[in-house]
């Protein structure tokens, strides 16, 4: 009876999924992935703009799924069914990987994956480290320590980049060391910023033994209240992120020149970092939470003199 449930369940959460994906009958694959990423994933959105024209498309693919899959954890209460929306995806990876078109799932990122793949010769181990690292975290609520977060963000992040410098035709071990700083830099970056939601999210953010070592509560950390001890927290993190973002940075000149458009969004992971620094590391800011387009014009000058 309850395999039975599970099914009809999962069959149901299926057709979700395929009816969220239709917005309107002339968008096309393509549209959906790049209006996707611009809702959901605005800088990166920004910065893959400026790749060319078939990395551009590979990378929109490969950045549609991953706003699919990051976004199950907010989407669901349940994560049973988060679990079963995260093996929808990952049965959608097969299925492009397996060359059956008539497998491949009607949903407009699928068929833009399947393109992708097809293209770009893209590795499936990847996209298979990035459902597990989804469906890992699903399972706990937080980090114990900042090397946790690493990992993480290796898996979630880091990935993403592998992914999109296979899709700009580069393989080169100098580009996949500098995504894999840079992946790192921004996933810690991601859990820095998302300290400002933890009190609607009813998240952690912040690594157990951080908090421990500064005498911070999670229920401080809930409540969204500023202090100094909170700042020390933020600082050492943020140190962390800073030394994978000046690691990635440091081989810039070991990266082939065709690769470093895809490592962009450095500028603003590095932006963030900045502007978190001159306030005196308060996470809760209220200038950290204001939108801001100076970074549009670092973003510009960086991708002209082929740095990131």
């Amino acid at each position: 009876m309850n395999l039975l449930r599970n099914n009809i369940n999962q069959s149901l959460l299926i057709k979700q999924v395929l009816k969220d994906s239709i917005r309107c009958k002339s968008t096309s694959t393509a549209e959906y992935c790049l209006e996707s990423v611009k809702r959901y994933d605005y800088e990166n959105f920004m910065c893959t703009l400026l790749l060319k024209n078939a990395a551009r498309a590979c990378a929109f693919a490969v950045r549609g799924f991953n706003v699919e899959v990051a976004r199950v954890g907010e989407q669901v209460s349940d994560p049973n069914i988060g679990l079963m929306r995260l093996q929808f995806w990952e049965d959608a990876i097969n299925d492009c990987f397996s060359n059956n078109v008539a497998k491949i799932p009607q949903h407009p990122v699928a068929a833009e994956l399947y393109k992708a793949i097809t293209n770009s010769k893209l590795t499936k181990r990847y996209f298979n480290s990035l459902i597990s690292s989804r469906r890992n975290n699903l399972k706990i609520n937080g980090f114990q320590t900042l090397e946790d977060i690493e990992t993480y963000s290796e898996k979630s992040v880091s990935n993403v980049y592998y992914l999109i410098l296979e899709g700009s035709n580069c393989r080169n071990v100098n580009a996949d060391h500098a995504a894999s700083h840079l992946g790192k830099a921004q996933g810690i970056v991601q859990q820095l910023r998302s300290i400002s939601l933890a009190k609607r999210l009813k998240i952690i953010p912040i690594p157990q033994d951080i908090l421990v070592k500064n005498k911070v509560s999670q229920e401080e950390l809930l409540r969204g209240i500023p202090s100094e001890r909170l700042n020390e927290c933020v600082f050492e993190i943020a140190s962390r992120a800073y030394q994978h973002l000046t690691k990635a940075r440091n081989i810039l000149k070991q990266v082939p020149a065709e690769a470093r458009s895809a490592l962009l969004p450095a500028v603003p992971v590095g932006n963030y970092l900045e502007k978190l620094q001159k306030v005196n590391y308060d996470a809760l800011h209220p200038t950290l939470q204001q939108k801001s387009w100076t970074w549009l014009v670092k973003l510009w000058m960086t991708n002209f003199r082929n740095k990131y």
